[in-house]
């Protein structure tokens, strides 16, 4: 297995966001460096997403555009409004369960 320490995998993937592309860095499988987070007690950037897009969503509610918001987050427009859709339509089906 690569030799990449714990505050090198956290710089890495900060820099790189995904396993895949810090395999791609170490000529390792995206699987190895997930082991390694395993094993360091590594948390992946991905499992943060659903606070982000929380976020995303509410600030779009009040007013902001997907386009201002966009770029506060650094993702494409389309994958805000991508997030804002989405997130809207799980919202809406946990509300109906609730009800029943």
């Amino acid at each position: 297995m690569a030799r990449i320490t714990k505050s090198e995998l956290i710089k890495l993937q900060k820099r790189l966001k995904t396993d895949a592309k810090i395999g791609e860095e170490f000529d390792i499988t995206r699987q190895a460096v997930h082991q390694l987070r395993k094993k360091y007690g590594i948390e992946s950037v991905i499992a943060k997403n659903d606070e982000r897009n929380q976020k995303i969503v509410k600030a779009y509610e009040t007013g902001a555009s997907g386009t201002a918001l966009s770029k506060k987050f650094g993702l494409s427009v389309s994958q805000t409004y991508r997030i804002i859709n989405e997130t809207k339509k799980s919202g809406k089906k946990k509300s109906a369960k609730k009800k029943k």
